[in-house]
């Protein structure tokens, strides 16, 4: 039985995520308080006492996602006397998930990979003007048939928008100017989408208006050591495994504006073997994705304590 673990991205995040792994463990407090030192600021407070805008600013969710799920993977470790990385076939995180997985990897170290997640987050934030982008959750409708109405939608390079997110059949994210955004919402209403949402989100992530913070985050890892991964990573712009730092820092890069392809990621998984999928951290956003990619897959999440033991006995048997 091979297993992949995988982190959640913005989105997942609620006010009191990994308060129970805090309360405790001790090695789970270690990295909250760990990721505070790192960022000079009370991430924690925020995570387990703050409020809802607070901690949905994308400055603030990017490091604290990544904190939670890496309070539960030390913890497990700890519990187990064994890094998961040795236990685990591949890892992989969505969007911003994808730090996470380098970290549990060992690829960065936790405090390099909360400053990096801040940095990503305020870099999202500049780079473009509050108002000028927008996204949409486009659902019922196929990968191909959003394509072309990004096509449609976008009207020059100023008036754009492009497939973000593919998360699983039929859930797709567009993203771009918001006069673009606006024109692939009555389209996909006209083409048969059961629904076309708007998303609550201060920019349009993983598109091309995101440029400024792709050089942002090209100069800050070109700063930051990193090691070659102990476990293949999945990473969202090729969906192919990843061990080598050089090419994680620059798909790391890529993925600001390029496309999350979740649902190819996790359709792969098959060919490679893998048999379960564990979602590691707050909600269990990718569990459900997965069980519609892929039902031949056995999928589960650990987010609270009440899920430790039947992680833990998952990981047994694989030693």
């Amino acid at each position: 039985m091979a297993i992949t673990l995988i982190f959640p991205g913005q989105g997942s995040q609620a006010i009191g995520m990994g308060l129970d792994f805090y309360n405790s463990f001790a090695t789970a407090k270690a990295v909250f308080d760990e990721v505070d030192d790192a960022l000079n600021q009370k991430l924690s407070k925020i995570i387990f006492e703050g409020d809802t805008d607070q901690l949905t600013l994308t400055e603030n969710t990017q490091p604290a996602l990544m904190a939670v799920s890496m309070a539960i993977v030390r913890t497990v470790e700890h519990e187990m006397g064994k890094s998961l990385h040795s236990l685990t076939a591949y890892m992989a995180g969505h969007s911003l998930g994808e730090y996470t997985a380098n970290c549990a990897a060992s690829t960065f170290t936790l405090k390099d990979t909360a400053r990096l997640l801040k940095l990503r987050g305020q870099a999202m934030q500049r780079a473009v003007p509050v108002g000028k982008g927008a996204m949409t959750a486009i659902l019922g409708l196929e990968i191909e048939a959003v394509e072309s109405l990004t096509k449609q939608a976008s009207l020059s390079e100023d008036d754009l928008c492009v497939v973000a997110n593919d998360n699983s059949p039929g859930q797709l994210v567009a993203s771009g100017h918001k006069t673009a955004i606006d024109r692939i919402i009555e389209l996909a209403l006209k083409n048969g989408a059961k629904r076309a949402l708007p998303l609550p989100v201060s920019a349009p992530f993983h598109s091309p208006l995101m440029q400024p913070a792709a050089c942002e985050m090209a100069d800050a890892l070109a700063d930051t050591i990193a090691q070659h991964a102990k476990v293949p990573i999945i990473a969202n712009v090729t969906t192919a495994p990843v061990l080598a730092s050089g090419e994680i820092k620059s798909l790391l890069i890529e993925q600001v504006t390029g496309r999350v392809r979740w649902r190819e990621s996790m359709a792969t998984l098959q060919d490679l073997s893998v048999t379960h999928v564990v979602e590691v951290g707050s909600g269990k956003v990718l569990t459900g994705l997965i069980k519609r990619i892929d039902p031949g897959l056995t999928a589960s999440f650990v987010n609270t304590i009440a899920d430790l033991d039947a992680f833990i006995k998952l990981l047994d048997s694989k030693k």
